[in-house]
């Protein structure tokens, strides 16, 4: 296994459509490791998740997992997933600003609508289907990471960039107002 480069804000990729993943082809050898890279790069930044848009790989695989992780305390544990070819529908038109981060904006946070409800279709990584509901914090994360599939980054859902904080100032003066996904 390897720690993948995460792209950056600024470079073209994470403003790509990823292209769905033939069925045929997940257990392959080429996608088990990518998975298990992007797995393994998403722990060792304390990510709630990763797409593989975000390590310059322009297919529909993302990996979710919140366990004790020390950028998100207060987090409910969202035990390790990997969402092939995930779609997702909302499932309610409720929505809640939350704050977000992302490997992909460094230290930097934001308040950013999400809806609180949503359907999750797509397949694991052995090419099973998985269909589920997602609620709250785990919704917030699939919504998170399969925008990132279709070119999308959380400040682009922003609906006030007077939220946008650096990671440090926000800990002095946001901390209190304290949801937040990656």
């Amino acid at each position: 296994m390897a720690i993948l480069k995460v792209a950056r804000l600024g470079h073209p990729v994470l403003r790509q459509v990823a292209e769905p993943v033939d069925p045929r082809s997940i257990r392959s050898p080429a996608t088990q490791r990518l998975i298990d890279d992007m797995i393994e790069t998403m722990r060792e930044y304390d990510g709630a998740g990763l797409a593989a848009t975000q390590v310059h790989t322009l297919q529909q695989i993302a990996v979710i997992e919140v366990l004790a992780n020390p950028r998100y305390p207060d987090a409910p544990p969202v035990p390790l997933m990997v969402l092939v070819n995930p779609v997702i529908t909302p499932l309610t038109d409720a929505t809640e600003e939350g704050w977000e981060g992302c490997l992909s904006v460094p230290d930097m946070r934001g308040m950013v609508p999400r809806y609180t409800a949503v359907r999750l279709q797509c397949l694991d990584r052995e090419g099973q289907v998985v269909d589920l509901v997602a609620k709250d914090f785990f919704a917030r994360v699939t919504q998170h990471e399969t925008d990132h599939l279709n070119g999308i980054v959380y400040l682009d859902r922003m609906r006030n960039l007077s939220t946008l904080a650096h990671v440090a100032e926000w800990n002095k003066h946001w901390l209190g107002i304290r949801e937040q996904a990656d």
